[in-house]
């Protein structure tokens, strides 16, 4: 496993014999339409490959059905959105009526915004990994599933999370993040300090004034903040952008997650607008100009090396805007509410046990100040984010394409995969798979402490591939995947430095948990 001292990769690539390849070693790092399976035909120009089961387990027939054209589909959504009890829910009951963890059904959007909206639903740990295996799925345009947002949100452009690793751009987009990553890695703690700090500030000004304070609303403005700091060298409030970045990214993202989202209208005026149809793109283009024109102008040394590597400088913009706005700011906007959420709730002795780590690991290691050496000390630490990371994973969908016919295994039978049919994981339950983990459903601090613990992470799955392995350019695995550890890390290391416990009040939201903070108490040694 990566240390967050190695946090920023440089991948290495193959030069001669095959497709750009894996990574030579370990540096760390930082939807369209389907096709319905019985219209799937194998390539005239290559052998149609069958594979085997690798056990003795029998071969069954996938369970589950799509209902009637436009009525099932709708029925599924109606179904996901407003079922009682969310969207786990939804899949736990489809799991109990069929009797199986991978089983038909259709996934939203559907109507009038998916052509076909028919997947093979993955519900387990066993069975969910053959997303990350781009020998055996596609991975072209289903970033966002059996839809893909228009490219007019975008610049036009098919950005980095559309693309198939077999693409020739995919390459070299992927080493552009890389570089990025690698290239202000420096920046990075002490302008993660500063921007968390501001929000700290904040939260105790708001709990003095208001006797409570919204930590989602602080999180959106210091993440963004953080990133133009560390990324691109300049602080958004000295420029046009102002504090309008978290505001503009926020809808920006509603425009292309719309069909997915459940924003708590009324059902009908939800069903009519967000499930039903995109909302036009020129609605956001003004704005959406804004944030481009931000980072073409603050991102210069990035766009010279995308230049000097093919890529035009407007092309490597836009997949910069996506890296930095959707990817990275929309991953700390989900998941650092519902890290606190799980810290807040787990109480006083973990938070006690977390501040005596923290500070003494600061104090021995770092000299009093926050390191990269002295926070590879912190196993607690690590523990705790990987939790988190498992429990609620910012991402908690994965789609891809069968390549070929394959067979896929879940704990109790196999079940055979026809070429262009659509897989579809849903993450929280393979995650919190009872198979896998003891006291699924629970918080566990130390999970992954010791030898044992660290077993475990090969079934920590948020970035698009297991938490053992690395992004390369040859894979789907989130570029800063790294990066997302260590700045989750950060947060909790400037926490605990700041204070001895705090506590939350947490609801539900259509993206993740709102987090209210009813109490800081000020560190005392």
């Amino acid at each position: 496993m990566a240390t967050i001292a190695d946090s920023f990769p440089v991948p290495a690539q193959k030069t001669q014999g095959g497709p750009l390849g894996t990574i030579a070693r370990r540096r760390g790092a930082a939807i369209h339409a389907g096709i319905h399976a019985s219209e799937a035909k194998p390539s005239p120009s290559s052998p149609t490959v069958v594979e085997r089961s690798s056990t003795n387990l029998p071969i069954s027939k996938i369970p589950g059905d799509y209902g009637l054209p436009l009525i099932g589909p709708v029925m599924d959504r109606l179904a996901y959105f407003y079922g009682q009890g969310g969207r786990e829910e939804f899949f736990k009951s489809k799991i109990n009526k069929y009797n199986s963890t991978v089983l038909r059904t259709n996934m939203p959007p559907g109507p009038f915004i998916a052509d076909n909206p028919k997947v093979i639903a993955l519900l387990d740990g066993k069975s969910f990994p053959v997303l990350f295996d781009v020998s055996k799925v596609e991975k072209r345009d289903l970033f966002t599933g059996t839809y893909m947002p228009s490219t007019e949100l975008t610049g036009g452009y098919r950005i980095l999370s559309y693309i198939d690793p077999s693409e020739p751009s995919h390459a070299k987009l992927k080493q552009l993040l890389f570089s990025m990553l690698k290239s202000t890695s420096h920046r990075v703690v002490p302008e993660f300090q500063t921007s968390y700090s501001e929000l700290f500030d904040s939260l105790e000004a708001e709990l003095t004034s208001k006797g409570k304070a919204k930590f989602n609303d602080a999180n959106d403005q210091a993440a963004f903040n953080f990133l133009a700091r560390a990324w691109y060298g300049k602080n958004p409030a000295d420029t046009d952008l102002g504090k309008d970045g978290p505001k503009i990214v926020t809808i920006w993202v509603l425009f292309q997650l719309g069909p997915l989202l459940a924003l708590g209208l009324p059902k009908l005026l939800e069903e009519l607008t967000l499930h039903s149809f995109r909302l036009p793109p020129f609605l956001i283009k003004r704005d959406y100009k804004r944030m481009y024109n931000f980072i073409y102008e603050s991102a210069t040394p990035i766009l010279e090396e995308a230049a000097s590597m093919g890529i035009s400088r407007d092309e490597a913009c836009h997949n910069l805007l996506f890296a930095t706005c959707f990817n990275t700011f929309g991953g700390m906007k989900i998941m650092f509410p519902g890290l606190i959420q799980q810290v807040g709730g787990a109480g006083v002795k973990l938070h006690a046990r977390l501040a005596e780590e923290i500070r003494s690991a600061v104090r021995s290691t770092g000299g009093g100040k926050v390191t990269m050496k002295a926070m590879e000390e912190m196993e607690l630490v690590k523990s705790v984010v990987y939790e988190a990371l498992r429990l609620e994973p910012p991402v908690p969908s994965q789609y891809g394409r069968a390549k070929r016919d394959l067979i896929v295994e879940s704990y109790e039978a196999a079940y055979e995969v026809k070429e262009g049919e659509m897989l579809f994981g849903y993450q929280p339950l393979a995650t919190k798979d009872p198979k896998i983990f003891d006291r699924a459903e629970e918080f566990v601090a130390e999970r992954f402490m010791g030898e044992e613990g660290k077993k475990l992470l090969k079934h920590v799955l948020w970035s698009n591939g297991p938490e053992t392995e690395s992004p390369t350019l040859g894979n789907k695995q989130c570029a800063g995947k790294d990066f997302v550890v260590l700045v989750a890390r950060l947060l909790l290391v400037e926490l605990f430095l700041r204070y001895d416990s705090f506590d939350v009040d947490v609801s539900k939201s259509s993206l993740g948990v709102t987090v209210t903070v009813t109490s800081l108490k000020k560190a005392t040694n």
